[in-house]
């Protein structure tokens, strides 16, 4: 049983890591919560899944300008400040947000601009806090240390969905988002208690750190551009997400199809979340897998089967005329789970790909392009899924969604052929 359950050892040889990861774990359930919670106020105030999708594309922009950009000022910043000072930015959003809710203001262009500022600064977030990591914790534990930070990740993503459904249900959005504000504050004190994190110098090279720029940022799209390995990390993940996220879908599946309103589609969250949680906890072989490149392919495949069976079971429920909830929503529910079990195993895998391979000194960049990979992503997918649920109803949107991403994947594993035969003994970017 030991050798199943996650390796702690990152936790015990770095308190540093330890405080980041207990901060992370308590802020993430806010975070996932006024995520979640966010969509339904625009669902109760819309009745339209359109218009929970453009929630995506409203942040999109801002996303990625903020996440390149800023990966080049954690490279040429010190790492704990950039993070500091972007997760206040955070706070403050977080704030107005719940301040909108107790005012009452019901309108629906305020919650997209406050989407908008907050994807700007969680881009310049993400892309430092990433890249402080592998200066925390030694090379060889990094496949632990991103096991770890899953857990934490599914328990807030577990929690957050389930709690927004059962807030919002009951005591209403401001108080909702006001957790996210208190919970919030453990990140800041996490990240406030790290050692100073200054840039590196460059192996090789004359000691001069490159200024942040546009200069810095394409630098960083040459190395990936390059390096077919790391390319491909980005490339299998946008399979995913784009095309086989159902998280806009499911205000109208709790709504219309499986019925339970907001706390179904709470639910559905948290299921994909409880997934992730309990692949991270059970994390323990990971370690071993040495073709990490082939397990992300079998892992995306498996997302994507996931995704159909999830669309299968709310065709076969149909609509609901009544106020009680469908048999088929456990089959839903469980379809999620192993969507999260997959999508677990394969970001512990892409994230070690990513750190293994890449140096120090274009880490902040290579996680800038990531954050706008693996958080823009999920925005292109909410406006793919609320267009094509829009267009063909839920149930259809989640089958062909899910279609389309293994149909991708395997077209890219046999594009790039080296990323199947990827050695985690021999790290090549």
């Amino acid at each position: 049983m030991p050798r199943l359950l996650a390796d702690i050892t990152p936790l015990r040889e770095s308190p540093a890591y330890l405080r980041l990861w207990v901060g992370n774990g308590l802020s993430s359930i806010g975070t996932q919560l006024t995520v979640v919670a966010v969509s339904l106020q625009v669902y109760d105030l819309t009745g339209s899944t359109l218009a929970v999708g453009m929630l995506g594309l409203v942040a999109l922009i801002p996303l990625v300008f903020s996440g390149l950009y800023g990966g080049s000022i954690a490279d040429a910043h010190d790492r704990r400040t950039v993070a500091l000072l972007s997760s206040t930015a955070l706070w403050l959003v977080t704030i107005a947000i719940a301040l909108q809710a107790w005012l009452q203001l019901e309108a629906t262009w305020i919650l997209y601009a406050l989407v908008a500022v907050q994807s700007a600064a969680a881009g310049v977030n993400g892309s430092a806090r990433s890249a402080i990591v592998p200066r925390l914790v030694r090379l060889e534990l990094l496949p632990a240390a991103n096991a770890l930070s899953m857990i934490v990740m599914g328990l807030g993503t577990t929690l957050g969905p389930l709690l927004a459904g059962i807030l919002v249900a009951n005591v209403g959005y401001g108080w909702t988002y006001t957790v996210d504000v208190l919970t919030f504050t453990a990140s800041l004190w996490a990240l406030f208690k790290l050692p100073p994190l200054p840039p590196l110098p460059i192996h090789g090279g004359d000691g001069t750190i490159r200024r942040a720029g546009l200069t810095s940022v394409l630098e960083g799209f040459r190395f990936l551009g390059s390096r077919h390995n790391v390319r491909m990390t980005f490339l299998v993940d946008m399979c995913a997400m784009v095309f086989a996220l159902p998280r806009a879908l499911l205000p109208a599946i709790g709504a219309v199809w499986l019925g339970g309103g907001e706390q179904t589609a709470g639910l559905l969250l948290a299921a994909i979340a409880a997934g992730s949680f309990l692949a991270a906890l059970l994390s323990g072989p990971l370690g071993q897998v040495r073709r990490q490149g082939l397990a992300v392919i079998w892992s995306i495949t498996l997302w994507g089967a996931a995704i159909v069976a999830l669309g299968g079971t709310v065709l076969a429920a149909g609509h609901r005329d009544d106020a009680g909830t469908s048999p088929w929503l456990v089959g839903a529910v469980a379809a999620l789970v192993v969507a999260g079990v997959a999508d677990s195993i394969s970001s512990v895998f892409r994230s070690t790909i990513l750190q293994s391979a890449t140096p120090d000194h274009l880490r902040g960049r290579l996680q800038g392009i990531f954050v706008v990979v693996v958080t823009g992503g999920p925005r292109l997918g909410d406006a793919f899924a609320g267009t094509v649920g829009q267009w063909r109803g839920e149930g259809w949107a989640a089958v062909i969604g899910g279609a389309l991403c293994i149909a991708a994947v395997w077209g890219l594993a046999a594009w790039q052929r080296g990323f199947v035969r990827y050695d985690a003994r021999h790290p090549e970017p």
